[in-house]
C-alpha cells in the first residue's frame, strides 16, 4: 500500500529542473544548469529508476564540472545501480583520496560491498556514515537490510526500529519490522509493537494496513476487517484496501460483503480485469452462474488475454448446457495457456462431448505426456484412438501404456487392438492376461469391445 504523503509526491514530481533538462535534450538545446542542479536531476533519475536519462545528467554534467566531485559521487551511484561493479570499483579507487570524508561516497564504498555479497563489510562502512549524523534514517534500514542478508533478521528489526526513530512513518521500515517477527516465528512480540506504534501514530494508514495484514495472516478475519476498516475512516482509500478487506470476507464466505469491497476496489483501479474475475468468484460461491458470467465477461473486457476467465467462463456454460460457447473458451484458454493439465482434459472432454474426436487428439497426447503416472490419461487416449479406428497407433501408445500402469483395463484394451489388426494369437495371449488381472470386469470389456466378446463366445463354444 503507498503510504508516501501527497505533498511530498508533488515536491518529487513536480522538480523544475528535470522539467528543463528534459525539454533541452528535446529541443537540442543548451541550457545552463548549476552543479547542484546537476546533481539533483541525476538523483532524481536515480530515484526514478531511469538510469538511460541519469546517464544522460551525468555526461552532460562531467563536460560543464568535470572536477566535480559531487557529480563523479553521482555517476558512482549509477554505475552501482547498474551493477556495473568492475567500473565502480575503478572510480572508488580514483576518488578515494578526496572523497574518504564524503557521506555519500562513503554509501557507495556500502552499496558496492552490498553488491560483491560481503554485507559485513557493507555494514561496517554504513556504521562509519552514521558517525556523520545524517541520512540516518536511510543507514539505518540499509543496515537492517544487509543483517536480513545474512539470515540475521533479530538484527535487522534493531535497526528497522532505529530508522523508525528517525522517520516514524517510514513505511519501508514498518513494512521489515513486521516481516522480520514472521520469520522469527514472533507473533505475540509482533502484535505487542504494531499496537504500540499505533497507540502513538493513531492515524497512521501504513500502521494500520500492517496491522491488518498481520491479523489477516494468523486468520483473524474480523479482526483484520476492523484494520481496513480503520484505515478507509481516515480516509486513506486504496484498491490494496478494499482487495484485502474483501479477502476477508471471502474467507469468512460473506461472498457478498466480499463483492460489494470488490467492486469499491474496481472504482479505484485502472485495469479491473482481475477483480471482476474475483466478483465472478463470489458469485458462483452464491449460486448464481448468470452474475458470474456477466462478472467474467467484464473481465475479458478489460484484458482480452486473461484466461483464468476464460476457463471460468468455459465452466459455467457446461453447467448451463451451453456445450458450444463451453468449447469456445475451452479452447481460447488453451491457445494461451497450453501448459495448464487441467485445461487440457476440460478441452479433451468437451471435444469428445462435441463428437470432434481427432481433435481430441492433441490434448489427450499432451496429458500423456505430461501426465505420465496418470491411468486415466492413456486410457482416454487410447479408447479415442480406437474409437476412430486407428488401431496401430492404439497398439504403440498401449504397448508403452502397460510398462507404466500394468492395469487389467489396458490390457483389454491393447487386446481389442491386436483383435482388430487381425493378430489372434497375441490378441488371445493378452486377453488371457487382462482376465488374470481382473476377471471381474470381462463382462463390460465385451459389452465395450466387440472383438473381445466374439473371442470370449469362441472359447466358450470350445468347452462346452
Amino acid at each position: 500500500m503507498p503510504c508516501l504523503k501527497a505533498d511530498i509526491l508533488n515536491e518529487f514530481f513536480n522538480n523544475d529542473a528535470v522539467r528543463r533538462f528534459e525539454e533541452m535534450v528535446d529541443n537540442g538545446e543548451e541550457l545552463f544548469f548549476d552543479s547542484e542542479e546537476y546533481e539533483d536531476i541525476i538523483s532524481y533519475y536515480l530515484e526514478m529508476g531511469d538510469y538511460q536519462y541519469a546517464e544522460l545528467a551525468v555526461g552532460y554534467a562531467e563536460k560543464l564540472y568535470p572536477g566535480s566531485l559531487e557529480i563523479q559521487v553521482r555517476k558512482l551511484e549509477l554505475l552501482l545501480e547498474r551493477n556495473q561493479n568492475a567500473e565502480a570499483k575503478v572510480l572508488l579507487k580514483e576518488l578515494s583520496d578526496r572523497a574518504e570524508d564524503n557521506l555519500d561516497y562513503i554509501i557507495c564504498c556500502a552499496k558496492y560491498f552490498s553488491n560483491m555479497g560481503n554485507p559485513r563489510k557493507a555494514i561496517a562502512y554504513c556504521e562509519l556514515a552514521l558517525e556523520k549524523q545524517e541520512d540516518e534514517d536511510f543507514i539505518h534500514n540499509f543496515i537492517a537490510d544487509e543483517y536480513r542478508s545474512l539470515d540475521d533478521p533479530f538484527n535487522a528489526i534493531k535497526h528497522y526500529k532505529k530508522a523508525l526513530m528517525y522517520e516514524p512513518d517510514d513505511a519501508y521500515s514498518l513494512e521489515s519490522i513486521m516481516v522480520c517477527y514472521g520469520e522469527l516465528k514472533k507473533s505475540d512480540e509482533a502484535l505487542v509493537f504494531i499496537n504500540e506504534y499505533l497507540d502513538k501514530r493513531p492515524y497512521n494508514d501504513c500502521g494500520w494496513y500492517e496491522y491488518a495484514m498481520f491479523q489477516f495472516g494468523q486468520k483473524k478475519y474480523t479482526e483484520a476487517i476492523r484494520g481496513f476498516d480503520y484505515i478507509l475512516a481516515i480516509g486513506a482509500e486504496s484498491v490494496s484496501v478494499y482487495t484485502n478487506k474483501a479477502a476477508c470476507y471471502e474467507a469468512l464466505e460473506e461472498w457478498q460483503k466480499a463483492i460489494d469491497c470488490y467492486r469499491e476496489a474496481a472504482d479505484l483501479e485502472e485495469t479491473r480485469s482481475y477483480t471482476y474475475y474475483r466478483i465472478g468468484l463470489c458469485y458462483r460461491q452464491l449460486k448464481q452462474p448468470l452474475a458470474a458470467l456477466t462478472a467474467f465477461q467484464q473481465a475479458l473486457k478489460e484484458d482480452p488475454q486473461f484466461f483464468l476467465a476464460m476457463s471460468e467462463l468455459s465452466d459455467i456454460h457446461e453447467g448451463l448446457g451451453n456445450m458450444k460457447e463451453a468449447l469456445h473458451y475451452a479452447k481460447e484458454t488453451i491457445a494461451l495457456n497450453s501448459a495448464n493439465t487441467e485445461y487440457q482434459k476440460r478441452l479433451a472432454f468437451l471435444l469428445i462431448d462435441a463428437g470432434q474426436f481427432e481433435e481430441s487428439l492433441e490434448p489427450l497426447k499432451t496429458l500423456v505426456e505430461k501426465e505420465p503416472g496418470r491411468f486415466y490419461n492413456w486410457y482416454a487416449y487410447s479408447e479415442v484412438l480406437m474409437l476412430i479406428g486407428e488401431y496401430p497407433d492404439a497398439k504403440e501408445v498401449l504397448t508403452g501404456a502397460v510398462q507404466i500402469h500394468p492395469r487389467a483395463e489396458l490390457y483389454y484394451q491393447l487386446s481389442n487392438c491386436h483383435f482388430n489388426l487381425g493378430e489372434q494369437q497375441e490378441g488371445r495371449d493378452t486377453l488371457a492376461k487382462a482376465v488374470e488381472l481382473d476377471p471381474g470386469i470381462i463382462g463390460d470389456m465385451q459389452m465395450k469391445y466387440p472383438s473381445i466378446d466374439d473371442e470370449v463366445k469362441k472359447e466358450r463354444s470350445k468347452t462346452k
